[in-house]
């Protein structure tokens, strides 16, 4: 079963170690922390921040990725998110539609957004059709967007309206839980 849990300063190490795996690394559009100390620094405040909220995203109760909602406090009641797995024995299984579908609930119902919206590397095929699983719809594409590696890379816009995971939720999570990845 997928779940997500706050983070916590403990999960640094953790965070710290995935990021700089290179199948991980290679999606994100900033670098990783050089050291864990700044590892650290970064998930305090995380946790600190009332604008952002971080929880890892767990698979049969082990720690499997991580997902961010960031912009929480935003006058327009939207914000961005991100996430990914970082443990590569929960990649492919889908754990990242389970803890989208899982977010995406927290997003909408416990926080009260009206819009959750991503940035996603345009060669990122897998993030990009689970992304679409759930709902997100592109909304527009930025050329040389951001430097990765000495390389300016294409970004994808996505998004989601409050309305449209409603119209979709009882589909996405009855499937989901007929996969055996959440609670039905």
């Amino acid at each position: 079963m997928i779940d997500l849990r706050d983070l916590v300063c403990d999960d640094a190490a953790r965070l710290h170690d995935w990021r700089r795996e290179p199948e991980v690394n290679r999606w994100m559009s900033d670098t990783p922390p050089d050291s864990l100390d700044a590892q650290q620094r970064w998930v305090d405040a995380v946790i600190d921040d009332p604008d952002r909220r971080g929880w890892i995203i767990t698979h049969n109760g082990r720690p499997a990725g991580f997902l961010m909602l960031s912009g929480l406090t935003d006058c327009n009641r939207r914000a961005e998110w991100g996430w990914y797995i970082g443990d590569p024995d929960a990649r492919g299984r889908g754990v990242g539609r389970a803890a989208q579908a899982l977010g995406l609930d927290k997003a909408f119902d416990g926080f009260g957004l009206e819009k959750v919206w991503a940035e996603v590397f345009a060669d990122n095929e897998a993030a990009l059709k689970a992304q679409a699983s759930c709902g997100f719809r592109r909304e527009g594409y930025l050329r040389s967007h951001a430097l990765k590696d000495g390389v300016f890379r294409d970004v994808v816009l996505l998004a989601i309206l409050a309305e449209e995971w409603r119209a979709r939720r009882a589909q996405v999570r009855k499937a989901l839980a007929l996969s055996h990845l959440i609670a039905a």
